[in-house]
């Protein structure tokens, strides 16, 4: 896969893929299909590993060739030791976790850099639907409130917290829509948080 073909398909990923430096060892917690992996070790000559549970997305990965084991994130990433991989992604999977702060906690330590990604619950439309009494639907949350994957709710400025009590230094923080970075109010306009983080020295 192309970074044209990347772009077309995933343009957040395409957008979060320019932070990753060519060569990497890259540790992809909840990879879901392997497409970012893929792009990665294609055009970036990137390696590493994956992590997924669901049994058609770890099928998936094998189909592109990707290293990936079938695990739980919930149980944490032991099995790496500190700083094994130069960057360890977590992208639009955070949420879905019931313990994010020691999952955080885990990927800061086996990786230099991190860089998680997540719908942001600021959203302008997501507001609006809470204003009219509803949970909010949207392409960044696509589930109903009763059948939704997602378990955690989180703004902008509700991770950056969460970041500064965990010892995380935000090294870069932008909100895109569709692919495309939000300058002018981000956490009202932009429907997915993107964070790059590393550990506070």
């Amino acid at each position: 896969m192309n970074g044209q073909e990347l772009k077309l398909l995933r343009p957040d990923l395409a957008f979060i893929a320019d932070w990753i430096k060519p060569s990497s060892h890259v540790l992809d917690v909840g990879c879901g299909d392997g497409v970012m992996l893929d792009y990665l070790r294609t055009d970036k000559q990137c390696s590493g590993y994956g992590i997924e549970i669901a049994d058609d997305k770890v099928l998936e990965c094998a189909k592109r060739g990707i290293n990936v084991i079938q695990q739980d994130m919930e149980n944490g990433l032991s099995m790496f030791g500190e700083h094994a991989f130069d960057t360890v992604l977590c992208l639009s999977s955070l949420q879905m976790m019931k313990h994010v702060e020691p999952l955080l906690r885990d990927i800061a330590r086996v990786g230099n850099e991190a860089i998680v990604s997540f719908p942001n619950f600021g959203y302008w439309p997501h507001r609006t639907a809470l204003l009219q009494g509803k949970m909010p639907v949207s392409k960044s949350l696509p589930f109903e409130w009763y059948d939704t994957p997602n378990v955690r709710c989180a703004t902008i400025y509700d991770f950056a917290d969460l970041a500064d009590d965990v010892g995380l230094q935000v090294m870069e923080c932008v909100a895109l829509h569709e692919g495309k970075q939000i300058h002018w109010l981000p956490n009202l306009r932009g429907s997915l948080a993107v964070f790059r983080l590393k550990k506070r020295t």
